[in-house]
């Protein structure tokens, strides 16, 4: 069945607003996936915060011009069919999943992405899968900032026990 233009408008109006709505966006072809893989990588997605959604490439590319990023790339020149993997929390979280994937499933290929709606290529994406999340990024900081403190603390308490010791020395000399 033929979609008519309305089911048409509103299916670019929600990549649309998905796409405004998304941190970080990958483009891939998921084409020659099984159901049964493309299934699994939809679960995996889910788990990260990232949705997977198939589009039409002239869909997409009305929905990359109302979100204003009709400049990013020509979605047509694009091959294969286009999955977009939307992360909602981490920016990269979609590209760290689709490399895990990747991993067990050497068909799915990398399009490009989009960061702060600039257009990433395929390698670029991969560089960004090798990134550590915000979280691990923010602990190690936090660790960085710390460590002075604590090493501050160490030398504090040393003296201290320090004299402890050496109380303890004179005193075990005195008894003997």
């Amino acid at each position: 069945m033929a979609k008519t233009r309305v089911k048409k408008e509103t299916e670019a109006s929600r990549y649309a607003k998905a796409l405004a709505d998304a941190k970080s966006v990958v483009f891939a072809d998921l084409s020659a996936l099984k159901v049964a893989d493309s299934t699994e990588l939809r679960r995996k997605s889910r788990a990260e915060r990232v949705t997977v959604v198939a589009a039409k490439k002239t869909l997409l590319k009305r929905a990359l011009k109302d979100a204003g990023l009709a400049d990013v790339t020509d979605v047509k020149a694009l091959p294969g069919s286009v999955f977009m993997l939307l992360g909602e929390g981490d920016e990269v979280a979609p590209a760290k999943v689709l490399e895990t994937f990747r991993k067990t499933n050497e068909k799915v290929a990398v399009l490009g992405g989009l960061l702060e709606a600039k257009w990433m290529s395929g390698t670029q994406v991969k560089a960004l899968a090798s990134l550590p999340s915000k979280e691990q990024l923010l602990g190690q900081l936090l660790g960085t900032l710390n460590a002075p403190i604590n090493g501050f603390v160490r030398v504090l308490d040393g003296v201290p026990t320090g004299l402890v010791r050496v109380l303890n020395g004179i005193k075990d000399a005195k008894a003997a």
